[in-house]
């Protein structure tokens, strides 16, 4: 049977922790402090075709917490999903990838990053909201700025948060 009479196929085979990291430098004297810290977060995604027709995206949260020079914790989660993606047509699969997946995942990595702090001793952090189709569109054009013989940097977007 022809491709263009196939149904598209958007499908969640598996949803996953991949990578998880905490580190509290300035324990035990960092809960002491009064203040509140100030919060740095930076957002990756990327997506690899794992066979024909599945994928893997994956989506990286890095929160920093700072009091003042000092760093309270830094928290790194790889959250990560295999999709099966079938019959789409070429100009729609890598949109699928950059936002659909990223979306789906987010809300995983946003309670894996929380449970984390909280059971490292410290307040929750509650992630804002991402609108993946915005920083699809700013991953694009990054690389449609990139000079040809270049390398693009992996894209990321840092967000502050109090």
């Amino acid at each position: 049977m022809p491709d263009e009479n196939k149904q598209p196929l958007f499908q969640i085979q598996r949803v996953y922790l991949k990578g998880l990291s905490l580190e509290q430098p300035n324990s035990p004297a960092i809960f002491l402090e009064q203040e509140s810290p100030t919060l740095e977060v930076a957002v990756s995604t990327v997506a690899e075709q794992q066979a024909d027709g599945i994928f893997e995206s994956t989506v990286t949260v890095t929160v920093t917490a700072k009091i003042r020079d000092k760093v309270a914790f830094l928290v790194e989660a790889k959250q990560s999903g295999i999709f099966e993606i079938r019959h789409l047509p070429a100009e729609q699969l890598d949109p699928a990838l950059g936002i659909g997946c990223p979306t789906i995942l987010y809300p995983y990595l946003r309670a894996n990053i929380a449970d984390a702090i909280t059971r490292a001793g410290f307040p929750p952090v509650h992630l804002s909201e991402i609108n993946f189709q915005a920083f699809y569109l700013q991953q694009q054009k990054n690389k449609m700025d990139t000079q040809p013989g270049q390398t693009a940097e992996e894209p990321a977007m840092a967000l502050a948060q109090e």
